[in-house]
Parts: structure tokens; sequence; C-alpha cells
């Protein structure tokens, strides 16, 4: 079966792997579509994301969706053939996180396609994937695999809306306008905010924020852009840059709150953190998602519109070239890989 598996920077390979099978308790489950993330692409462009470094060849992808296979000995989930997506979260359990109920912060979880701890964890752009049974998740009715696909990156959206506390009636500001950022908007409008600002500066980008649901957009680099507010009750970071740090920071109100959802570069960053005193803002982070996910898969049964978001489908065999695609935002947002077997 093929494979997508990173070597290194800039070395990605289209391989073939050994198809695996279920132990007891696990899920075998034939990938049909897998999302290409911005940890994907830190992973293909610079060998790592964050802190997080490659110290040996990883399968990438955690956004993936397909069908069941079969079960390992002695377990039991959606019968063979269902259409299911794939939480790509194995948190430990026994963690003080885990037992505090942020499982998503576990000290010692295992996540599809992460370079977090060795040996890495490979991850779910494969023609078939082994998981724990408790981590598939069949597709409600009305929602097709495609837009399945975008499940792990709204939960994300929506956990980073649940860190802002009550947006409901609130004017969000959302900086960056990937993939995340969209769903953000999507994730923070499901909420009741009465108004989405968004920043980027690409206006491929800005107009893929408007699909979500965005009521402004702006241009990052233009601070007389008209559409700039005043202030905002609540700022999402999701651009992973400081300068948008900076924005949330000068644009939330006194007493607002600010998440950081974007993954900064390793080290330091420079942002105007004085003003987190003077103004008394509550600077929050945002990593990953726990139970959002059944959330996200709900919200997506009954949500036509994030059919917009998805830019484009590419056949694994051809995966850099989704990859290069993925990475220039100015003519994508989501791109998924198709792993049906007519694209091997």
């Amino acid at each position: 079966m093929l494979g997508c598996v990173i070597h290194g920077q800039g070395d990605l390979r289209v391989t073939e792997l050994p198809v695996p099978e279920a132990g007891p308790g696990q899920a075998l489950v034939a990938v049909r579509y897998g999302g290409v993330c911005g940890s994907d692409l830190h992973y293909w462009r610079h060998g790592g994301v964050g802190d997080f470094r490659l110290r040996e060849p990883m399968v990438l992808g955690h956004e993936v969706v397909g069908t069941v296979v079969g079960y390992g000995s002695g377990t039991a989930g959606p019968a063979p053939g269902t259409a299911v997506a794939v939480h790509p979260a194995t948190p430990c359990g026994v963690c003080p996180e885990c037992g505090g109920g942020r499982r998503n912060v576990c000290r010692d979880t295992r996540y599809l396609g992460s370079a977090a701890r060795f040996p890495h964890v490979q991850g779910g752009f494969a023609s078939q994937v082994v998981v724990p049974c408790e981590q598939v998740r069949a597709l409600p009715d009305g929602l097709g695999l495609r837009r399945a696909a975008l499940a792990e990156p709204l939960s994300v959206a929506l956990h980073a809306v649940r860190r802002a506390g009550d947006v409901a009636g609130r004017h969000v500001l959302v900086t960056g306008a990937g993939p995340i950022g969209c769903l953000v908007v999507a994730a923070a409008k499901a909420a009741g905010a009465v108004d989405v600002t968004v920043t980027d500066l690409l206006p491929e980008a800005l107009e893929y924020a408007r699909v979500a649901g965005a009521g402004t957009v702006v241009r990052a680099d233009d601070p007389d852009d008209a559409g700039w507010p005043d202030e905002v009750d609540v700022a999402i970071e999701a651009s992973g840059v400081a300068a948008g740090l900076d924005a949330c920071l000068r644009r939330v109100r006194r007493g607002g709150v600010v998440v950081q959802l974007g993954m900064l570069p390793a080290g330091h960053s420079s942002f105007a953190g004085n003003l987190v005193v003077s103004r008394e803002i509550e600077l929050r982070g945002a990593f990953r998602f726990d139970t959002e996910f059944d959330e996200a898969l709900g919200l997506l049964a009954v949500e036509s519109a994030f059919d917009g978001l998805v830019s484009a489908v590419v056949p694994v065999g051809e995966a850099e070239v989704a990859f290069a695609l993925a990475a220039d935002r100015s003519r994508s947002c989501k791109v998924l890989l198709d792993f049906a077997p007519s694209s091997s």
C-alpha cells in the first residue's frame, strides 16, 4: 500500500508500506482522504514543528477519514464498510492533566504523525491505518467523507473558541486566514459571535475567510485599512507569527481575552506583552482538542458552506504537488490527499 513518508527537510516520499494488521482493541481503516495540515507542511519544509524535530522517517498526516475494514480479535465497533473519521489523539488517561479533564495537553499522549516523542508516532497518510477502536467515529447521517475530512482542524478551531469563553454577541478578531483561521471564523459564528473580523496579508486568503462567514476582512499590512476595528471583545491569533499576537493585544479591549492558537516559532517571540499587564488582558493558549471532535462532526453534517474551504483534492501519488499547493495560500485553503485505489 502507498504511504507518504517524511525523511527530513524537503524529503517527502510516496512509497510502498506493509499493510498493517489490527490487534486487540484496534480498528483497521481504509483511508480515503487526508487533509494536509500546517504541521505536515512544517515537517516537509523545515524538518520539524516548533520544538518537535524529526529524528527518523515518519508517515505524516492526522486529518484522516475513510471506511472500516475490520477489527482485531475480540474488538467491536462500527460495522465494516461504515464511513468514519479518526480522532488522532491517544491520551494516556493517567496523568494529572487527563485526570483533570484536559486530555488535549496530556503529557504522554500519542498523536498521529507527530515527532513530539521518540520513536515518533506514525501518521495516517497511508492507504490503511490501524488505530485504537475508541478513536473511530461513524459519520452522522448526511455527512460525506470529503467534508468530514475537515473534522480535525474544525475541532482545533472549536477548542480555541471554547478557550475564549462565551463569544455570543461579541466581536471577535481572528489574525490569520489560513485553513485553521477560516475554521475559527466558522466556529465563532456557530458559537454566536455577532461579528468576526479577519486579518491576513493575502487577499485570496481573505476571500476564503468571507466564505467561512467573516463580516469584515482586513489587509494585515495596511494600517490604514478602514476595516480595522478600534477594539474587539475577543482576539484569536491563528497565524503563528508574533506580529499577529501583537495585533491581537493592541486591538482587544481592556479586560478582553486573547487566545494564542497558531504555533509560534521555537525560541523567543517579540510582542507587546506590557499590554497584558496595563490592560489586564487575559492571554490563553489553545492546543489541539478533545471532545470537540464529535461536536465538529455534528456541525459539518448540517453546514454545507464548509465545502467551499476544500480548494483541491489531489491523488496520493502526487503528494508533493499537493504539499506545494497547500503551502501556497494564494492558490489554496484546505488541500486533501485522495487515497482511492484509482489514485495510486
